[in-house]
Parts: C-alpha cells; structure tokens; sequence
C-alpha cells in the first residue's frame, strides 16, 4: 500500500490518480503545491516517489515548485534519483526473462523511465545542490546506487561533487568508497 497522506492530492498524486489530480487542480490551483501535515510532501514529491511521469508532467506544466522540500528538507529530485525498482518490478523481470527476453526489456523500459523522470525535474530548474538533513544532495544517492546516466545528467546540470555530507563524505568520496 504505501504511504497514507492527509492531503488529497498527495494521496492521489501517490497513486497514479490522474483525473483525481487533475479535479483537485480545477478546483483550486493552490493544491499544486500544497505540503501534506504528516511529512511535508507535495504532490510532486508523491509523484515523484512512485515515478508517475504523467502527473509529474501535468504537475509542472501547472509550474509546481520544484524546489519546495518536505520535512526531511528534500526536493522532488532527491526521490526521483533514489527511485528503485519495486518489489513487483523484480519479480516481473525474473519471470518474465526467460521469455524472449521480456523481463530484459521491462527492465530497460523502466530505467529509461526513471531518466527521464529526473530530466524532467532538472529542466523545471530545481537546485541540483539542494542537500537533505543529512547533507546530501541528489548526486549523493546517485552515487549510492551506483546509476551511472543520473549521475552523468546531474554533473551535466552542474551537481557539485565536492559537496560534503553530514558524515563528512562528498558524492565523489562515495564513489570512490563504492569503487563505481
């Protein structure tokens, strides 16, 4: 099930509830950037946990505010970049690898989801920099996960990677620990 939020919007932008979104939105365009009681979310952050491209699409043409931050001091890019593969999604690719390299090709489809996702986000202007609570900015997780195309498209949009963290480490550093 996922995250409960106490704003509508969030929870429908969480859900991949288009028409939902979309009637809140109608209703008043100040739910755009709306920021749930609970953890600070907006919709775009919701959207963006789940990596739903057409409510983040629809999100900011309606110019929600990239770099609003939740709770945990995050922007909507921090969690595009840490997307992972669901628990569903692997089970999918293992199943369905055997047959004609089907899993393969759900597996790439995706990843290439997931970049375009982040481009997205960067080409709305949100501060590629932005550090959470614990310092660390998008190109820090990027790192973590060892992605090297969101690494490439942050350093192309001008992440620093001499950034430190609260643990004293830059994205760099953590490459470097990570051998990636």
């Amino acid at each position: 099930m996922g995250i409960l939020y106490s704003e509508p919007i969030c929870q429908a932008a969480y859900q991949d509830d288009f028409g939902q979104v979309w009637r809140w939105v109608q209703k008043d365009n100040n739910y755009i950037n709306i920021q749930d009681g609970f953890n600070g979310d907006t919709p775009l952050i919701c959207a963006c946990r789940r990596g739903h491209l057409k409510i983040v699409s629809f999100l900011l043409r309606r110019n929600a505010d990239v770099n609003l931050k939740n709770q945990k001091e995050r922007t909507c890019l921090h969690y595009a970049v840490k997307r992972r593969f669901t628990f569903f999604d692997y089970l999918l690719i293992i199943l369905l690898m055997p047959i004609l390299l089907i899993g393969y090709f759900l597996m790439i489809s995706k990843t290439k989801q997931n970049e375009t996702l982040v481009q997205m986000i960067l080409a709305a202007g949100v501060d590629v920099n932005a550090a959470d609570c614990y310092g660390c900015t998008a190109l820090h997780y990027a790192c973590e996960m060892k992605n090297q195309t969101v690494v490439s498209l942050l350093l192309e949009a001008h992440a620093d990677p001499m950034i430190k963290n609260k643990h004293g480490e830059s994205s760099l550093d953590i490459a470097r620990r990570l051998k990636f």
